[in-house]
């Protein structure tokens, strides 16, 4: 399966033999900074694909805001009467209802942004209409073989094979956002964990940055798991010759895995893909390797060489020939003089290629020694190849467009409820004196053994907002325990956690503010699956929070003060120390802390909606959350407080 963000990467997948292309269109994708498609342009190039054997899914998997229901309806809708592709990829839970309202016809799949990432999860996507789950990046052989094992009927698995990684879980990162409103949930994001962080005197190091993912030769096990039906390559970003080779190699490597000439051919073609370093990360369970090594080179595209001053003019000699139509990114995106250049004419070699002055380049001009990099070529053979393609798609002309008069069936409003709000204060463990409001308390071992039988009851139970494969049996042991000594009220922190309650009666379920709640479609969902209420992501800006309480299908809360986390990773590099300081460019302070298998990364100082309580307890909330965490000793405590998105726009 080839990701593809413009024409010239589509049709290179095509040209390799591609199974299926996974696109976006100009709204709604999690890859908005991909050139991406008109509904009249995807048209004809998936009327192109499916003469060729090539299925087409459209990726429309980001988060849904209050007012972005009925545009999303109707570009599905458009989709459908145009398009007509195989399936949708979707990460909000309104898209799922929004399909069947407007008819579509194709496959849902839920994207890696939705978080399934244990077990007992799959059977709740497949309730839901779900006819593919793509599993999280992080998992190993081991995990992706517990969640093939136990795929229900009528579902089965996607895997990422090769491609970036993302420092934190898909779904669960908050890090863009938290600094400024530019969103991953909806492909906004401006990439904070690739820049450079400073802990203690150590120099300033990438130190959440990852290689790239390439399990190349290691996917011969996945062929003996017959619910792993589709090999996903990453990188909507990446140009046509990335694309072309890499399919190509994984193509090789599934036809013939025994062959060792093919796979030594494959890896020779991954190796001209112009990817960044990559590695196998954490697959091999008896061998998982750390994808985050800080004072490695982790920049996409080849290493071709540095930049040299001649006087006043600056230039570099390429480590191999560079060829017109090639383009060259010189620097890192957070460098001064960052720019990517196309090669014009051929330069040999150990030739010479002066960098042309920009006036449009802020700031200081590139300094000496900045790396430059190879990251996409335009080879003759195959361009060649493409234009064959574009000459073919006059065969397949752009239908008339269809227009869409969708209008939302809108859930039905909950009765408002009456009564005075509820506080409701979040912690690890039991805290030493008076809690402030109700307790609430993460599901752990610690915090179950600590809390007293005859207060367990009036206690809100929080489910982690990850849980990995191998920690079904834990958490259902934890929660047979729990409601053994009382408790009744749960916040899943993923709809897919529904499944630990299924047969339990008498019990109250919230869905929590890492079910990325944003519309009133989701919150019907999430009401449909047994949640009596919601507590909604803090990342929302104001007047998207104020649009969502006009009306909602369930009683809504919110986290309107303490630590809510930049975002959570299962990738730790040795370099970085949990509880101290990690400094970035700007200053910016964060640490991480580490919880079970997972990791908490968070900015060093707190989220504070406090202002907004009264607007907020108008507008009908029913419950507001403090997320209390120890503040660490070795971390300055801070002079400023977050609103996180309140007063911005989330883009």
């Amino acid at each position: 399966m080839a990701p593809a963000g413009d024409t010239s990467s589509f049709l290179a997948a095509v040209a390799a033999g591609a199974d299926a292309v996974y696109v976006g269109l100009k709204h709604f994708s999690a890859r908005m900074q991909a050139t991406n498609f008109s509904i009249s342009e995807l048209a004809q190039l998936a009327s192109l694909g499916r003469d060729r054997g090539t299925r087409t899914y459209v990726a429309m998997n980001t988060l849904v805001k209050p007012g972005d229901v009925e545009s999303a309806g109707r570009l599905m809708e458009r989709l459908q009467k145009n398009v007509k592709p195989y399936a949708i990829i979707v990460q909000d839970l309104a898209m799922i209802e929004l399909a069947k309202q407007v008819g579509f016809k194709g496959e849902i799949h839920l994207s890696t942004l939705a978080n399934l990432s244990h077990p007992a999860g799959l059977e709740i996507a497949r309730k839901l209409g779900a006819s593919r789950v793509v599993v999280p990046r992080e998992l190993n052989l081991d995990e992706v073989k517990l969640m093939a094992d136990a795929c229900p009927k009528d579902l089965d698995l996607e895997i990422f094979v090769h491609g970036a990684l993302c420092n934190c879980i898909s779904g669960r990162c908050y890090w863009s956002s938290y600094l400024g409103g530019k969103s991953s949930l909806r492909g906004r994001c401006v990439q904070p964990c690739r820049r450079l962080y400073k802990q203690g005197k150590q120099d300033a190091e990438r130190l959440f940055s990852c290689t790239d993912l390439s399990l190349d030769v290691l996917t011969k096990p996945l062929l003996d798991m017959p619910k792993i039906t589709s090999w996903k390559i990453e990188g909507r970003k990446k140009g046509p010759h990335y694309v072309y080779y890499t399919v190509r190699a994984y193509q090789m490597l599934r036809d013939n895995p025994s062959d060792a000439q093919a796979k030594k051919t494959a890896m020779d073609l991954l190796d001209q893909a112009l990817g960044r370093p990559a590695t196998h990360s954490v697959f091999l369970p008896q061998r998982p390797f750390m994808p985050i090594q800080p004072k490695e080179e982790t920049s996409s595209g080849r290493f071709v060489g540095e930049i040299k001053r001649d006087q006043k003019k600056l230039y570099f000699q390429p480590r191999e020939d560079l060829h017109p139509g090639d383009l060259i990114r010189v620097g890192y995106e957070d460098q001064p003089g960052h720019r990517t250049l196309s090669i014009r004419r051929r330069v040999p070699k150990r030739g010479r290629m002066d960098i042309p002055y920009s006036a449009k380049i802020k700031g200081p001009n590139l300094p000496v020694g900045t790396k430059v990099f190879l990251v996409d070529r335009r080879e003759p053979e195959l361009v060649k190849l493409i234009k064959n393609l574009e000459g073919e798609l006059a065969l397949f002309p752009a239908p008339e467009p269809k227009e869409s008069k969708y209008t939302p069936k809108w859930p039905k409003a909950a009765a408002r409820g009456k009564g005075r709000p509820e506080n409701i204060s979040l912690f690890r463990v039991p805290p030493r004196g008076r809690v402030n409001g109700r307790a609430a308390f993460w599901l752990e071992r610690i915090s179950l053994s600590k809390v007293a039988r005859n207060q367990t009851g009036r206690t809100q139970w929080w489910m982690p907002p990850v849980i990995w494969p191998d920690e079904d049996k834990k958490y259902r042991s934890l929660i047979k325990e729990a409601v053994k000594n009382g408790a009744r009220e749960f916040v899943i922190n993923a709809p897919w956690q529904v499944a630990y309650f299924e047969d339990r009666k008498n019990i109250t379920l919230v869905a929590g503010p890492f079910c990325n709640a944003a519309n009133a479609f989701a919150l019907q969902v999430l009401k449909n699956l047994g949640c009596s209420s919601a507590i909604i992501s803090p990342e929302l800006p104001g007047e998207d929070v104020l649009a969502l309480s006009n009306n909602p299908p369930l009683h809504l809360g919110i986290v309107i003060k303490g630590m809510w986390p930049f975002g959570l990773s299962r990738f730790l590099a040795d370099a970085v120390r949990l509880d101290e300081p990690i400094k970035s460019p700007m200053h910016e302070v964060s640490f991480v802390r580490k919880y079970g298998q997972t990791n908490w990364i968070y900015p060093g100082w707190e989220l504070d909606l406090s202002e907004e309580y009264k607007g907020l307890d108008r507008a009908g909330f029913k419950s507001f959350v403090t997320m209390i965490e120890d503040w660490p000793k070795d971390v300055p405590k801070p002079r400023r407080t977050s609103t996180f998105n309140w007063r911005l726009q989330l883009l």
